[in-house]
């Protein structure tokens, strides 16, 4: 009875999860989790005494809190990536689909997932499912060798994006899936002969996830930067998923549209993660382990934008390259804890 009652709140909070993701924009709801998991980290590491160092290097007083963490809450089924974002990501699509989101939208409409939804009740109601959908995905995910929250959020969005009815990998027209010289060049559908009959005609050709970081070289700066940041960070306080919060907390940037000079706040949580694992699954040696999470963090990077090229540039709906790179990666180091190359103590997933 006690599992069967559990199970059920899981379920109900996951539904709840999902229209709160839904309400308030899956992107707002993303950077939520990520402000909940840096909480929860700091409250730990000052509970633990392990703060103390890396405090005093911020020029912080290093004052005990009684608080306990809030790491779960941020990963769990209200407010996890795979229940929240994932909620917000359906019910986008499913608005999108009926032609109810920002038109001023530089891409699809069904991509639109900083826009709260708040005002529409079916949407909600879809985020709703959605977000109880990735509390089942993620039991699932968590019977297999890599990130069950990764694993969820990818699937949910695949699902929504079948579910309104739009192609798994998007439209192409003689576009290479890789290609992403139509977006440089301005091609849009309805121009130069690229014309459908599926009415999407003003839209870009292909779409880039981050418009201002996916050519290559950037791509492999973003990656530097933020894989030896994300590194830093985990060998200092000696935490894997503090590095992980902050890049999704920093979406707050995104969703308020800062921007640093004429370029927007980069997503990084895909090159955060992979980083701080590699960082601290290695031994946490500084020399060693800030080379194999910079390594890992531009391997993070470049898994992004191969995700994004293939399911999200052409695609009509958000389907997260972000997570998409973490599944792949945390498959990849998963098979190097089993070959006893990384620490499994330094994987959160395993």
């Amino acid at each position: 009875m006690i599992l069967a009652v559990g199970t059920v709140l899981v379920l109900l909070a996951g539904f709840v999860g999902g229209i709160f993701g839904a309400a308030v924009g899956a992107l707002a709801a993303l950077a939520l989790s990520g402000l909940a998991i840096v909480v929860g980290e700091l409250a730990q590491l000052l509970i633990d005494g392990r703060a103390v160092g890396l405090v005093a290097t911020l020029g912080v007083d290093a004052a005990p809190l009684t608080a306990g963490p809030l790491s779960a809450l941020g990963l769990g089924p209200l407010l996890g990536p795979h229940v929240a974002f994932a909620g917000g990501v359906g019910a986008a699509a499913y608005a999108g689909r009926k032609g109810t989101v920002d038109t001023e939208f530089r891409y699809h409409p069904a991509k639109q997932i900083r826009q709260p939804l708040y005002d529409r009740p079916k949407a909600l109601a879809v985020g709703g499912v959605f977000g109880l959908l990735g509390v089942v995905l993620a039991a699932v995910g968590s019977l297999l060798p890599v990130d069950a929250i990764a694993f969820a959020v990818v699937g949910s969005g695949l699902l929504a994006r079948l579910t309104v009815g739009y192609p798994v990998l998007g439209r192409f027209d003689g576009t290479k899936i890789l290609d992403m010289s139509p977006f440089g060049a301005g091609a849009y559908w309805g121009d130069g002969g690229h014309e459908t009959s599926e009415g999407i005609a003003g839209r870009h050709v292909v779409e880039p996830w981050q418009p201002s970081y996916y050519e290559p070289l950037v791509v492999l700066g973003v990656g530097v930067g933020g894989g030896v940041l994300a590194a830093a960070i985990a060998l200092a306080s000696e935490s894997v998923l503090l590095p992980f919060g902050l890049a999704l907390a920093s979406l707050f940037g995104v969703v308020a549209g800062i921007r640093v000079s004429e370029y927007p706040v980069p997503v990084t949580h895909h090159i955060a993660l992979p980083a701080a694992i590699g960082a601290l699954a290695v031994g946490g040696t500084l020399p060693v382990g800030l080379l194999v999470g910079t390594a890992f963090g531009v391997g993070g990077a470049i898994l992004g934008e191969l995700v994004q090229r293939v399911v999200y540039a052409h695609g009509d709906t958000h389907v997260d390259p972000g997570f998409g790179a973490l599944l792949v990666a945390s498959l990849l180091v998963a098979l190097l804890v089993f070959a006893g190359v990384f620490d499994a103590s330094a994987v959160p997933y395993l």
